[in-house]
């Protein structure tokens, strides 16, 4: 049985191929990733869930910019879950702030329960939150299955001694995945200061000559030695 998961994190059918290809446990599906990801088009979903057969998670996210919703934005959210679950998603990424920087638990919590049976991460709108210790107690209690966070810090490095004091405090009450600025050159350490067995990244790395090509051959290469990687450091860890 496997004592880890990588999540890719992309944004175009050609990336979930290579994310299947190269043995991705599931994927993160969303649009315009140069501004942190919006939630994607149901042409986009549907065209994903179709071409792979891993679990395809979709961000729920109506715009870049904070994590402070309005009524209507709150209700396309709703709408952009039901989108998701009509695609055949297996999971979404959602989360909500009060303007105080404190999580908004309520609906938050209602999107969670209207997402079921549908797994739920907690996305890193938690990484903007005023007290993280807090924080956690309040995304545990909107019942999501899991919190992507970078530990409150720009990249997952910075913060892999945060994130390690948040796996500690979740204890089993929720799985706490790594991410945001993951690179292959910081990758076991990131494991290995966090203590963490779930990792989520791009691993976005621009074709040389080519600074704006998608080169699906250099994520693949890249997703195959991160995976390696990362079982490497699995066996490690369980001796």
């Amino acid at each position: 049985m496997k004592s880890f998961i990588f999540e890719l994190c992309i944004g175009s059918f050609e990336a979930a191929k290579v994310a299947e290809s190269a043995g991705a446990d599931q994927v993160e599906l969303c649009s315009e990733l140069s501004i942190g990801g919006v939630t994607p088009t149901f042409d986009l979903m549907t065209g994903v869930v179709k071409a792979v057969s891993i679990p395809v998670h979709v961000l729920i996210r109506p715009r870049g910019g904070d994590f402070v919703f309005s009524a209507s934005e709150f209700a396309q959210m709703q709408r952009q879950i039901e989108q998701a679950r009509k695609a055949g998603a297996k999971g979404v990424a959602v989360g909500i702030l009060h303007s105080n920087g404190r999580v908004d638990v309520e609906r938050s919590r209602a999107l969670v329960e209207q997402a079921r049976p549908l797994a739920v991460t907690f996305h890193r709108a938690f990484d903007e939150a005023a007290d993280l210790t807090g924080a956690l107690e309040d995304v545990i209690e909107t019942g999501a299955d899991s919190l992507l966070t970078s530990g409150g810090a720009p990249d997952v490095l910075s913060g892999a001694d945060s994130i390690a004091r948040l796996y500690r405090q979740a204890g089993r009450r929720i799985e706490i995945m790594a991410g945001g600025g993951l690179q292959l050159a910081n990758l076991v350490e990131v494991l290995q200061r966090s203590g963490v067995s779930c990792l989520h990244g791009s691993l976005t790395r621009k074709a040389p000559g080519h600074p704006s090509a998608f080169d699906p051959a250099l994520l693949e290469a890249d997703l195959r030695e991160a995976l390696r990687l990362v079982r490497l450091n699995s066996v490690s860890k369980g001796s």
